[in-house]
């Protein structure tokens, strides 16, 4: 009913709603949290890497010892949390410039961003340079720092998105698959403000949402070498039907580095419950091109002028971190 109103203020569009248009017009949205109680709920423990029983991540990480000992843990390659990714200084100062040196946009489900890459039409999957000219000047050490970790060898960001995600409007992002099309390999957050947690469920094949239709052609058949090399195997039969009816739980403390790759990537839904927002969170979202806008790649002339304004900076203030 409600995917037909537009021209909603608060940014929201389609099916998406955060608090204020929920009450403007009346909108009855099921919480998704009831939903995913009746699944079984595993928790990863940032300390070992594995996945324990339980809904929130604090406790179990609380209870890593004797979890560990007991040997219970499930392994889900793929996901990489590195906490203190950023010192608090650095966080401080990046937040102070994000704020006060660039505007924010509204976005829909109660969040608001800053996007700094090429014009991409999903829908027509259609893509161009547009005004993309590089990324801010303040945030580019954080690109630099990504060459210290093992796991982002050779990532070139082509999209830096600023994501505030604000309580008071009930703010969260509903459960998809990254598209595949063009963005590749390694889904990067890094988060500047606030703890939160992600999400993730099985990915139903039945759901009409086309993000993997291409998946084969783009990023099996012609993955770059070092991609290839660096990317957990796409699962199947038993191994998935082990995370059948369960529901995964991510810490993504303040301050730290979440890298999604391989099975979590692509055959994993991820989202932001409005129940894990419970004071004003900011992160930063980069991307990578799938292969087929890199060197002898399908479209690798699309990509092109892309790629070599995505090595730019530009300058926002003399005051840099």
């Amino acid at each position: 009913m409600y995917s037909r109103i537009n021209n909603r203020l608060c940014g929201c569009k389609g099916v998406r709603s955060c608090l204020k248009c929920e009450n403007d017009f009346h909108i009855q949205k099921l919480s998704l949290k009831e939903n995913l109680k009746k699944l079984e709920p595993l928790a990863l423990c940032v300390k070992c890497g594995h996945f324990y029983p339980g809904w929130e991540p604090e406790e179990v990480q609380q209870q890593h010892e004797t979890l560990h000992q007991n040997q219970i843990g499930v392994n889900l390659p793929g996901v990489l949390v590195k906490e203190n990714f950023l010192t608090v200084q650095e966080s401080g100062q990046l937040l102070n410039n994000l704020d006060k040196l660039l505007p924010w946009s509204l976005s829909q489900s109660g969040r608001r961003k800053q996007n700094f890459g090429p014009k991409t039409n999903f829908k027509r999957r259609k893509l161009r340079n547009g005004q993309f000219k590089g990324f801010p000047d303040f945030t580019a050490f954080i690109q630099e720092r990504f060459k210290e970790v093992k796991i982002l060898d050779n990532f070139q960001t082509i999209e830096q998105c600023s994501l505030e995600y604000d309580p008071s409007k009930g703010a969260s992002i509903d459960p998809h698959v990254d598209d595949c099309w063009i963005w590749g390999e390694r889904v990067v957050t890094v988060n500047c403000l606030g703890n939160a947690v992600l999400t993730l469920t099985l990915y139903e094949e039945a759901k009409d949402l086309d993000n993997l239709s291409n998946l084969q052609k783009y990023n099996l058949g012609m993955v770059a070498g070092y991609q290839q090399s660096l990317r957990e195997p796409l699962w199947s039969g038993k191994k998935l039907e082990m995370f059948k009816n369960k529901v995964l739980r991510i810490p993504m403390p303040n301050m730290s580095l979440i890298v999604l790759y391989g099975p979590p990537r692509y055959q994993f839904e991820h989202f932001v419950l409005r129940e894990d927002i419970s004071e004003r969170r900011v992160c930063l979202a980069y991307r990578e091109f799938t292969a087929t806008y890199l060197e002898k790649g399908e479209f690798s002339d699309d990509g092109k002028e892309i790629l070599q304004n995505s090595l730019n900076t530009w300058c926002t203030s003399e005051n840099k971190i």
